[in-house]
């Protein structure tokens, strides 16, 4: 697989295509870092998005998730190009309880049309990470008009 990005500013038009989703800031989620082939973002806990037992409500990781693994994708693909989810699985494996969770997501296959990633989410609490969930997602490539 190819880390070598197609876009000199690869990291600036990742970040611009997270600000113009809304839901980013409802949530505060931020970008960590944009690599090639990469990203970090992390939420902070927020009881308001709980379910009964004070746990993340599932949707929360996976919103994470989801993104992170699309600014990974991103990285590699050609100025202007955006990316959209046509499939992921994620895996819940650990409480979704702590300070914050982080996502960390790598590309696994860079294609033409279609990128495959697969991305972390840990729980932190007191600066420990627990591995909370595991998606394994593809994304279609989507060229300016």
């Amino acid at each position: 697989m190819h880390t070598t990005p197609e876009n000199a500013n690869f990291d600036a038009d990742c970040r611009a295509a997270f600000e113009a989703q809304p839901i980013m800031g409802t949530l505060g989620i931020r970008i960590v870092s944009v690599t090639p082939g990469g990203c970090v973002m992390e939420m902070p806990f927020d009881r308001a998005y709980t379910q009964a037992d004070g746990f993340l409500q599932a949707g929360m990781p996976a919103v994470l998730a989801d993104n992170c693994g699309g600014c990974a994708m991103m990285s590699l693909m050609p100025a202007g190009a955006r990316v959209v989810a046509v499939e992921f699985k994620i895996n819940f494996l650990a409480p979704a309880v702590g300070d914050h969770l982080r996502a960390e997501a790598r590309v696994i296959k860079s294609g033409r049309s279609l990128s495959i990633t697969e991305v972390d989410v840990f729980a932190v609490k007191a600066g420990e990470a627990t591995l909370a969930a595991r998606m394994q997602q593809t994304g279609m490539r989507r060229d300016p008009r």
